[in-house]
Order: C-alpha cells, then structure tokens, then sequence
C-alpha cells in the first residue's frame, strides 16, 4: 500500500511512498481509508518527539474514516463495505489501516469521509477529559484553552448538549467568533485581554469549575486563579512549556485538583470504555445532527507538508483533514 513517510533530513519531508500492508488480527478490521485528520500529535511525532506506543504503527495518523475491507475471524458484528471511522494509536495516513472491531464507530449516513475522519480524536478527547477525568457535572462552568482547535470546537458541542456554560480563550477576533457562533458563552481573544481577568469579571469574581488546558507551563498559576473550590485543571498538552510555579498553598485552600491526562498511550480496553462511553451519552445527537465536526480545510495526501504547515501556523478552525482516496 501507499503511506505517507518521514523522510529523516532537515525538513522532515513527508513522502508518499510504497510500504508493507499491515495485517488484520482476528478481533480487528482492515479499512481502506478515505480520509484522515490531523492532530499536533502528528507534528511532534514527525519532529521525532513523541515516538508511538510500543506495538502501533510508526505511521502518522491518529483517527481515520473508510470503509472496511477484511474482517477478523472473531469480527461478526460488521461487514465488508461498512462505513466506519475510527481512533488509531498510528496509521491513519495510509491507504489501508488496522482496528480493532470494538474501536468502529459507523458513519453517520449523510457524512461525508472527511466529516467522519474529524470525529473519533477531538471528541473523545474532549469527552474523556470534560466528562470522565473532571466530571464536569450539571451546571458547571467550564474553560477550555484553544477553543477554535480540533478539541476545542469538539470541547464547546459537548457542553452544549449538557447545558453547562463553556468558555474558551482564541487567538484571534475570527476564531472568537467562530466559537461564539458554535454556542461558547464567552470566547476571550487571549492575544488583546487577560483571561484571569475576563473570567473573573464575566463571572462576577466565581470563576469555573472546570478547565481544559493545552498551554500549561505560563498558564497554571493563572488557571489556579480562576478556579473554584474543588475546581478541576486537566491538562492535555504542553504548548507552554513542561514546567511552571504555582502556589500550593491556594490549591489547598481551594481543595482543588490539578489532572494530567494522554489519550494516545491507554491501553485498548480504556480506549473502548471511552469510545463507548461517549456513543453512549453523545451518538444520538451525533446522528441528529446536533453534533458535527469542524472542518476548516481538506488537503489532498499529496500535500501532507502544506496540511502540517498550516496546522504549524495555528491558523486552522476547527479540523485539517487529509484526503487520500
């Protein structure tokens, strides 16, 4: 089959190339993908930073959406030509793909592959962190950093549907917008205003109970800040920097709670407790249509480096998605 490759020179130049077709297991589907979207995952891994789980694919491509091709002898609750989208810990660029049966998600039937391939990472990143790792309970408030992301418009769906309001900070007065638009009730341009400060004074000095943070590093001490009592910080990437200082003091006094949280490195059975978890409070308003994937630009696989580049200049709302047949 055909994958895209990273070739080891100084502009990490992704090809499209000739590779070995992975095998299917007995409890695990082939998909002929038809698209796959991108995640910052894919950028560090293809700088060298961030090396795939032990026994996944060293192909970029965390979530996918195609049709099934060949199934396990185990597999008997799909069939070939199912539409299915689906979350890899590796893969998802390439012509086929390897999934274990119990990580399918069906294709909504007026979805597109592109639509499709958008789901699985951002949703049930933003479901497991919100929901399982926070328990963001009925009428919280939440903040989620990088509203206009992937995770962040997935992030602002979900608290709708559970009527908790939901704040973000953006980078800029479009994408402030953007969230707005999709149901944010307040969308803070961190660029022009401090965020500890617009919370507070939206908030009338209460601040959030939850926060979804992909910063961290500057950001934790101005998180502890905003927080309740018995507030939740998750936090899910370190945009900011691995380190900071904070005041342990006033997360006592708070009882509140700072959570770190990966989603690539679970083992298989979280992954499908997650996935499950999530079908199960969320598809109907997935199918409904309440709930849809934003996409803010479709790249033919051919044009991987231009897809990682615009990813890289953080202009993107919403999901990047790879075309690839």
């Amino acid at each position: 089959m055909l994958a895209i490759q990273v070739v080891d020179d100084e502009a990490r130049t992704l090809v499209w190339k000739n590779v070995s077709d992975p095998v299917c297991g007995r409890e695990e589907v082939l998909v002929d993908v038809c698209a796959a979207a991108l995640n910052r995952a894919d950028l560090l891994q293809r700088a060298g930073k961030y090396p795939p789980p032990s026994g996944a694919s060293t192909i970029l491509g965390l979530e996918i959406a195609g049709r099934i091709s060949m199934l396990g002898d185990e597999v008997h609750d799909w069939e070939l030509g199912d539409r299915v989208c689906a979350l890899l810990p590796g893969g998802g660029y390439a012509e086929k793909a390897v999934v274990p049966a119990a990580m399918l998600m069906p294709i909504p039937e007026d979805w597109s592959y592109e639509q499709a391939a958008s789901l699985p990472e951002c949703f049930l990143t933003a479901f497991v962190n919100i929901y399982t790792e926070a328990g963001l309970g009925s009428g919280e408030v939440l903040l989620v950093h990088g509203g206009a992301s992937g995770v962040g418009t997935a992030a602002i769906q979900l608290a709708s549907v559970t009527d908790n309001p939901v704040f973000v900070t953006a980078s800029s007065l479009e994408k402030v917008t953007a969230c707005i638009n999709l149901g944010a009730d307040l969308a803070i341009n961190y660029r022009k205003h401090d965020f500890v400060e617009e919370v507070l004074s939206y908030t009338n000095g209460n601040g959030v109970d939850v926060i979804m943070d992909i910063v961290a590093g500057s950001y934790m001490e101005r998180n502890i800040k905003i927080l309740k009592s018995q507030g939740r910080l998750v936090v899910i990437s370190t945009l900011g920097g691995v380190r900071a200082e904070i005041d342990l003091g006033k997360l006592m006094r708070r009882r509140a709670r700072i959570i770190g949280s990966v989603l690539r490195s679970r083992s298989i059975l979280e992954k499908i407790e997650i996935k499950q978890g999530f079908m199960d409070l969320f598809w109907p308003h997935v199918v409904s249509g309440k709930i849809l994937p934003v996409i803010d630009s479709i790249y033919p696989v051919g044009e991987a480096m231009l897809a990682h580049q615009h990813m890289q200049d953080n202009r993107n709302i919403g999901k990047i998605v790879l075309k690839i047949q």
